[in-house]
């Protein structure tokens, strides 16, 4: 039956929250035994799908002479915008975005049909004999450019207001007006977008997508092809990196496979190869941006007003929620009594941006900083004094610029503590000796802070499902709506089931994210994937344990405080009954041994229309120290020492959440630095390849690199266990690479003027800001 309690064994489990354990498939990685759609074994008779695109910015098709294509070996289908059903895929509802375009391009690399062929191979070559004659149209690239052409917006603009920022400009000791540009970013994911339709019976079909929203490929797929949702399902095991790119970019492949998957009845694969992938897919939306600062002779913040203009691109897609989130998150850490911040998501003849990790924060948050920069070297002093002077404060000075109270203020302990263990006032004034007798190398070093606000602005997305069942055998089934793309997810998930339970790890079998195992799921998207799926299957858990111990009680006849999950054990009165056996007494008993879990984050609200709510559950916070040096005289530099202290609330897996911040850092000193778009004269994007699109490497990385996870803190809000979100915030820890690159640049003119580096830095930007400050 079982043990006595005092056999008991005190071992924990094995795997539980709060521990190191490494990514679940980590050992399938490195082994490439991990399989991710284009490994799938696929039915007899598969076809492959190639996208023939555009190459015009802004057109009007005068004809389409497809004849060759449909004749070329292999070839069994040529699709075009009159073979879709219903041709918009717009994730916005706008129904300004269509699977191919009828009669018009709008960018360079807009997709215009769709080659079917036996092989990838003969898709892709039937692609370049099609015949097409174009009238040219006015195009406008840049964002800047588009505004004075007096092109649309894609969206709504926002506005965030508070106090009165023209009287508070007027009478302000000092004020700034300047402007910057922040570049945009290729997400650059190991496996590109992919799709693999399946047809079924009726109107139904299965697709494999890499995406990190199977439910909206799901809605997309089915309005594509002018069905219902439950007659598509949509499975997503892994993607090979998603960064935000594969939140709506996905759907495009999902429904032209679909579509060609049902007029065939053959399973249809479609896989771009990178170029295409780069030209035809979104990015990280570009800004300019304006603005006018008054402050104090301290650098007292008094006003700010500021404008953030984005390159949207063709589309709305997902473009009002980016431009929203880049004045969320301007204020950064700072208290602003006075400001206007105004959104313009332009129109663009380029590709549609999309989402990407931070989804506008970090663009905003840049231009924040660049605020703290102007002042810093305008008064002569350190940015680290004009920081902290603006810091938000803990029982006041505490309100945004959308109305929310910060609650959780832990900013001033994380650069405190920061600065210590960096040595950095220290470090500071050597760097300042150094570049004094310098002749050639400057070197520069910078602490910034973050703060972002965790939750999805759109306020229905903050909510998930889970599925969990129990086996006789005691081992453990779990699905969730979020999706695996690296980040160690599933892992998360599955540890906070194992603790539900107290069974080890090894118990717990994640399974493929499936629209049809939990439905009406949301992006794993805006930091929020253990946040929400942790807390729907925690929900799970409890209803089954709450079976369980009614169970308990009544076949044993004790009450319920003596029934008890202990590891990998039920503790029932006096006796231990080892879990397995106890959950085939449950299921002989006929206990219900499966649930739908579901959780809904609380306490946020978003009036759009006022610019005021609680669009944010809570904060994380975090601080980076970066050191650079440069050459003056190519503009060529070297990250030499990065110190960071994150906060992630009390970790659900420390070692996966370090790697989160320090992939985070990397990614965003990409950002800032080489990663740099292009698009020529006609339109079209020439860093398309790894050959001129340049991510950081392995020797990129810094020569000292130091970061540690704030220990000490825990979540207020009754999150998962009490932990923070961690996929976003640490990569803004890398405007500290930026603003250090600016000190290096400023020493030639002994700091007396801000180097405005636009954004990436490049090497050419830096060396042009040397050459500009040496002239004065």
């Amino acid at each position: 039956m079982g043990q006595t309690v005092s056999a008991r064994s005190s071992k924990a489990i094995s795997g539980g929250v709060h521990t190191s354990r490494q990514h679940d498939s980590a050992h399938k990685h490195v082994t490439g035994a991990a399989e991710y759609i284009d490994d799938m074994m696929v039915p007899a008779g598969t076809l492959h799908g190639y996208l023939g695109l555009s190459e015009r910015a802004h057109a009007t098709i005068k004809s389409m002479d497809l004849e060759a294509v449909r004749a070329a070996p292999g070839v069994v289908d040529v699709l075009t915008a009159a073979d879709v059903p219903h041709n918009d895929i717009s994730p916005s509802h706008l129904d300004d975005e269509p699977v191919l375009t009828d009669g018009y391009c709008d960018f360079y690399g807009q997709p215009l049909f769709a080659v079917i062929a036996e092989t990838r191979e003969a898709a892709r070559n039937a692609t370049q004999l099609a015949k097409i004659d174009y009238e040219d149209r006015e195009y406008k690239i840049d964002v800047v450019e588009a505004m004075e052409a007096d092109y649309p917006h894609v969206t709504k603009p926002l506005k965030l207001e508070n106090g009165d920022v023209g009287a508070a400009l007027e009478t302000a000791a000092n004020r700034i007006s300047s402007e910057m540009r922040i570049g945009g970013q290729d997400h650059f994911y190991l496996e590109g977008h992919i799709a693999m339709a399946v047809p079924g019976e009726d109107d139904e079909v299965t697709i494999y997508s890499s995406t990190q929203h199977p439910s909206e490929v799901q809605h997309m797929v089915s309005h594509a092809l002018n069905a219902p949702s439950n007659a598509v399902t949509v499975n997503a095991r892994r993607m090979g990196g998603g960064f935000g790119g594969k939140e709506t970019q996905g759907n495009q492949f999902a429904a032209i496979a679909a579509i060609a998957a049902k007029r065939h009845n053959r399973a249809v694969k479609i896989r771009p190869d990178r170029d295409d992938d780069m030209i035809a897919t979104g990015k990280r939306h570009d800004f300019h941006m304006s603005f006018d600062v008054g402050f104090d002779n301290e650098g007292r913040i008094e006003a700010l007003e500021a404008v953030f203009a984005a390159r949207c691109g063709f589309s709305a897609d997902l473009s009002g929620p980016v431009t929203d989130r880049a004045l969320f998150h301007t204020d950064n850490c700072y208290y602003l009594p006075n400001v206007l911040l105004t959104s313009r998501p332009m129109k663009t003849n380029t590709v549609s941006n999309t989402a990407f990790r931070g989804f506008g924060g970090p663009q905003g948050m840049l231009g924040g900083e660049r605020v703290i920069e102007e002042i810093a070297y305008a008064l002569g002093k350190d940015p680290l004094e004009i920081r902290k002077i603006n810091f938000y404060g803990e029982n006041d000075r505490n309100v945004t610029p959308y109305h929310q109270t910060v609650e959780d203020n832990i900013i001033e302990r994380i650069v405190g503590e920061l600065e210590g263990s960096s040595d950095y006032q220290a470090r500071r004034k050597s760097i300042i000796e150094f570049n004094k007798t310098s002749p050639v190398i400057r070197r520069g070093i910078s602490l910034t802070p973050v703060k972002f606000g965790i939750s999805f602005t759109a306020t229905w997305y903050n909510q998930a499902g889970s599925l969990v069942h129990v086996y006789q055998d005691g081992s453990i089934h779990l699905n969730h709506g979020g999706t695996e793309m690296g980040q160690g997810l599933n892992t998360k998930v599955a540890q906070v089931v194992a603790d539900e339970f107290q069974v080890d790890l090894e118990t717990i079998r994640i399974t493929a994210t499936s629209t049809g195992k939990v439905p009406n799921t949301s992006a794993t998207a805006a930091s929020s994937g253990s946040d929400l799926n942790g807390m729907a299957a925690a929900n799970a858990c409890e209803q089954i344990k709450t079976r369980l111990v009614a169970f308990a009680c009544e076949h044993y006849g004790v009450p319920e405080d003596q029934v008890a999950f202990v590891p990998n054990h039920v503790q029932v009165g006096n006796q231990l009954i080892p879990f397995p056996d106890f959950i085939k007494q449950a299921y002989m008993a006929r206990i219900q041994l499966s649930a739908a879990g579901f959780y809904k984050t609380p306490k946020i609200h978003w009036d759009r229309d006022k610019g005021q709510g609680r669009p944010f559950f809570y904060f994380a916070y975090g601080a980076a120290v970066s050191e650079v040096s440069i050459d003056t005289l190519t503009g060529e530099y070297h990250v030499d020492r990065v110190d960071i202290l994150h906060d992630v609330g009390k970790s659900l897996n420390p070692a996966i959440d370090l790697g989160q911040v320090q992939g985070a850092f990397i990614q965003g000193m990409g950002w800032l630095t080489t990663e740099e778009l292009w698009w020529d004269d006609n339109g079209r994007l020439r860093t398309h390849a790894p050959s001129t699109y340049k991510i950081p490497l392995a020797s990129d990385r810094p020569k000292e690199f130091n970061v540690q996870l704030a220990t000490w803190s825990t979540n207020k809000e009754r999150t998962i266990r009490r932990s923070k979100a961690v996929g976003e915030p640490p990569f803004m820890l890398a405007n500290s690479v930026l603003e250090a690159l600016s000190m290096a640049t400023a020493s030639v003119a002994d700091y007396r003027i801000c180097p405005r580096l636009d954004a990436p830095a490049t090497p050419e930007r830096i060396l042009l800001a040397v050459e500009r400050l040496k002239k004065g």
